[in-house]
């Protein structure tokens, strides 16, 4: 019988954690992003990570922050990370990650964490590996610090769009405000921002998405939106396309994504840009 612990692991344990992330880049993408950052072991880093060790070494994670993100986790990882989180507590506003170990976590949290708000338990993990297949927006670029006026407002609605509650309700928007302002800062929202007819020196996004967790091997794609007013206009598709060209020109060979299942027409404007389905994930909404 194997022995096993569980432990919280610290700046010492990083290459062996990346490791383990490695074995599926774009699953793994969003630990392996805190692991590679500045912040990751002190209370900068806005979470702490699980290691799982049986006799051969360190087998699994488990992300604990604001999400609760399982790494590698098999039936014994999960018993044990559902353990720890339940005599931890709910301290995320979710679970997210590979399917069967979300899921195997939410059985066995249920009782003590639920109910949920929501289940979602089939989410494709979609990759682009080469280029993409459709011209890419020309008009697609990346945001600047002038135009927050425009892209808060734009990440509010596809926020609440997404999630069910606007991301500004309790403290006016200013953490979510300096959240954005940090994606545009750093150079990880990208739009297309146009004139609007008729309205003289009167501009809107049109399309908008940020780029989540980043490494040198990987990107993950977040907040993809195209403004209601010009859906049905095929602008998602060359949007996702100048946003992969960026990606790949510049920061990662790999751009991933997530997306949930029931949302067959953005499965199929990803599949158009070239994206292919390469995991399925779940997330369990708080």
């Amino acid at each position: 019988m194997l022995r096993s612990s569980l432990r919280l692991l610290d700046r010492h344990d990083v290459a062996e954690a990346l490791a383990v992330c490695d074995r599926d880049v774009a699953a793994n993408l969003f630990v392996s992003a805190r692991l590679s950052g500045p912040g990751f072991g002190n209370r900068a880093g806005g979470g702490e990570l699980w290691g799982y060790h049986d006799s051969r070494g360190l087998a699994s994670l488990c992300w604990s922050g604001a999400n609760l993100v399982p790494v590698q986790a098999d039936e014994e990882a999960v018993d044990a990370f559902a353990d720890r989180a339940r005599r931890q507590g709910r301290n995320c506003s979710s679970i997210v990650g590979p399917a069967d170990a979300v899921l195997a976590l939410w059985r066995r949290l249920e009782r003590y964490w639920g109910p949920a708000r929501e289940v979602r338990a089939e989410q494709p993990l979609m990759a682009l590996e080469g280029p993409p297949v459709v011209a890419p927006d020309p008009r697609g670029r990346r945001s600047r610090l002038d135009e927050l006026d425009l892209v808060v407002p734009a990440c509010v609605a596809m926020f609440t769009e997404e999630v069910g509650y606007s991301p500004v309700a309790q403290d006016g928007g200013a953490l979510y405000h300096a959240q954005v302002t940090s994606l545009v800062a750093g150079g990880r929202s990208l739009v297309r921002i146009d004139d609007v007819p008729g309205v003289p020196g009167r501009r809107e996004v049109v399309f908008k998405a940020e780029l989540g967790s980043v490494t040198q091997r990987a990107v993950q794609v977040q907040g993809v939106w195209v403004n209601p007013r010009h859906r049905g206009r095929g602008l998602a598709a060359p949007g996702m396309a100048a946003v992969a060209r960026v990606v790949q020109a510049e920061v990662a060979p790999l751009v991933t994504l997530y997306v949930n299942g029931y949302n067959v027409r953005a499965v199929r404007t990803y599949e158009r840009v070239g994206f292919r389905r390469v995991g399925t994930f779940a997330t369990v909404l708080f």
